[in-house]
This record gives structure tokens, sequence and C-alpha cells, in this order.
């Protein structure tokens, strides 16, 4: 009996020194990886670069400091409209950024951000992870060397800062606008001059008046760039996307090198920014709106006639791009048919307790 104890108790104590040396001799296994992650972002903004600060971050922590990614702020490495590029070629292993900024490279990268009249964040993220629109956006990037992971999203937008009032869509003739991606096509629609710049010279272009209107992300960021100072109507809603869904883009060949925990880690941060980005903006926009209408920016909604007008050329524009780009034609109908069966749900259960319950609220 006694023998058969020792045993066990040898036995019992062989095997935690053999995990107390395996753990030292795993980590020294593991090669340390050191990436750049260029973004689109000043770095005053701690929703959005931030986030993508915490997403290195988280990296480096599941993988035990082995994996290190460094995010810069745009511009600090890469000029902001050459991200995807730099991503590509190899100059920078990933990014993090709107997709729908390099619509002008191929039109079916706003599927990634999302379209407007699109979707909202719960079932964006549906379609991308049900839907088959990750397998979809996978095989789109692939033509760029290029892997894609969803990593944060902003929700619904505000319409953006007005130097002057929008009555109807015959205001909007000529107007000079900070609007990139499928919105400014849309907007180019209906007379607009649409403009990409970047963040931080948005509050310079409106207060010189080289531009009339810009839109940003919402509350909380855009008075951090003090936009209300500058331009006092602030519209809603962002229609230009239904959602905003925040990607970093991967070079294809750095992602496949790596370690596969190396690989699971990353998805993994992703993942967690993907929830935590769109948690915060919700917590921090109320406040935030509720500080620029006490410093007097004039709350506004878009006039019906400039939904209905919005809405009408954004369909134009689907019959377009389809007809002019595969790369779009081949995603849209899934998509398309996918946001239908969506919508036909939300409408039944989601929108209808919502409706109720804000009226509600806001009434006591």
């Amino acid at each position: 009996m006694q023998r058969r104890k020792f045993l066990t108790s040898a036995a019992t104590l062989s095997g935690v020194g053999l995990s107390t040396v395996a753990a030292p001799a795993l980590a020294q296994s593991s090669p340390t990886v050191k990436w750049r992650m260029s973004t689109s972002w000043p770095k005053s903004l701690d929703t959005i670069y931030g986030s993508a600060d915490e997403l290195c971050k988280r990296v480096s922590v599941l993988t035990d400091g082995k994996f290190e990614i460094r995010a810069f702020p745009g511009g600090e490495i890469v000029p902001v409209p050459q991200n995807m590029d730099a991503v590509g070629n190899g100059t920078v292993e990933c990014n993090h950024v709107l997709s729908t900024f390099y619509v002008g490279k191929n039109t079916a990268l706003a599927f990634d951000t999302g379209l407007s009249f699109g979707m909202n964040a719960r079932q964006h993220n549906a379609w991308l992870m049900y839907g088959g629109g990750m397998d979809a956006l996978r095989k789109l990037y692939a033509k760029y060397g290029i892997m894609n992971f969803t990593c944060g999203n902003v929700g619904v937008q505000m319409g953006g800062w007005f130097r002057k009032e929008i009555k109807s869509v015959a205001d909007l003739k000529g107007l000079k606008m900070r609007i990139g991606g499928i919105g400014g096509m849309v907007m180019s629609k209906l007379g607009v001059v649409p403009q990409q710049i970047p963040a931080g010279d948005i509050y310079s272009a409106l207060e010189k008046g080289t531009m009339d209107a810009s839109e940003w992300i919402g509350p909380y960021d855009d008075e951090k760039l003090g936009l209300n100072k500058v331009a006092p109507f602030y519209y809603a809603p962002g229609w230009w996307e239904g959602s905003a869904s925040i990607t970093t883009m991967v070079n294809q060949k750095a992602f496949e090198a790596l370690p596969t925990l190396y690989k699971a880690a990353f998805d993994v941060a992703c993942n967690e920014q993907n929830l935590k980005m769109l948690a915060h903006y919700d917590a921090v926009n109320p406040g935030a709106l509720r500080k620029l209408i006490a410093a007097g920016a004039q709350l506004k909604y878009f006039p019906r006639d400039v939904m209905d007008a919005s809405y009408n050329a954004s369909q134009e524009l689907w019959t377009e791009l389809t007809q002019k780009n595969p790369d779009f034609a081949a995603i849209f109908p899934d998509w398309k048919k996918f946001q239908q069966d969506e919508a036909s749900w939300f409408r039944i259960a989601e929108s209808s307790l919502d409706n109720y319950t804000f009226a509600a609220v806001t009434r006591r």
C-alpha cells in the first residue's frame, strides 16, 4: 500500500515537474513577431484610435508578449489614402480603416463597411458571420493580397455639420461637403460636391468656408474635433451606412506566416473590439450630444424629401454599380436578400418594442 502511494505521489510530482518545464520551453520556442498598424484616425479619438491601440495590446497579452503590434495615428507612417496599398504591398502588415474609403479601387469594398440605407450593426454582423458575407469579402480582398478582419463598429452615425440649414433637396445643390465613399457617390447625384479629407483638416476647412458641410462619426468624436464651433446645424441620421463597420486589413502573406496561436489571438482580439467599440460609442454619445446642444448646436433632421431622394439615388447607384463591376454584382443579390429578411424580422419584434419603449422612457 505504501509503495503504491509513493509511486502515485512520484507520478504526480513528475507531472507537475513536466508542466513546469514545458511552459518555459513552449514560450522559448514561440517566435517574436513585430508588426506595424497604420490607421486613419487622429490619436485624440480615444474611441476609434483607442480601439486600434487596445486591439494591439490585447494581441500582445494573448501571446505572452511575443506578438507585438504598434498602432500609428493616421498619416504618421502612411498617408491615409494609401493605407490599403501599404498593406497589400507589405509596407505595413495591417491597418485599421473604414473600407469605404477605398471604393475608388473597387466599389464592392463598400459592403465591408456598409451601404447607404443598409443593415444596422447587428444585422451586418449576422451577414458577415452567418450570411456568407465574410466568405464573399475574403475572396474580394484576396485579389489584393489582403485578408480582412472586422474589428469594430461605430453604429448609426450622425448626418453631419452644416454651415446653413437644409430645408429641401434644392439646398444641397453645389454644396461642398466632406463625405467620401458610397455616401459621397450618392450625394453627388443630389448636386453635392463631395470631398474626402482627413479628420484633422475638417475644422479648418469649415472655418475658412472652403467646405460647407462635413460628416464625421457622431457626437462624442465630433465634439472632440470641435465641429460645432464652425458649423451650427447638426443633422440626423447618417444614412450613408446603416452602421459603419471597421476593418483591419492584413497582408495575406504576413498572416499566413504567423504561428497558429498568433492567428487565433489576432482573430480573438478583433472580435473583442467589434463588441467593445460599439458599446463604447453607445455609452458616450448621449452625454456628448447633450453637451453639444447646450453649447449651441442646433439639432435637425433631414427633411423627408432629402431622405426620399437619397434613398432613390442609392437604389439607382446599386443598379449602376452592378452593371459596371462584376465584384459588386457577385455580392449584391445575396446581400440584398439578407437585408430584406432581417428587415422583416426586426420590424416585427425589435422595431415595435424599441419605438414604444423609447417613447415611453423619454416621456418620463
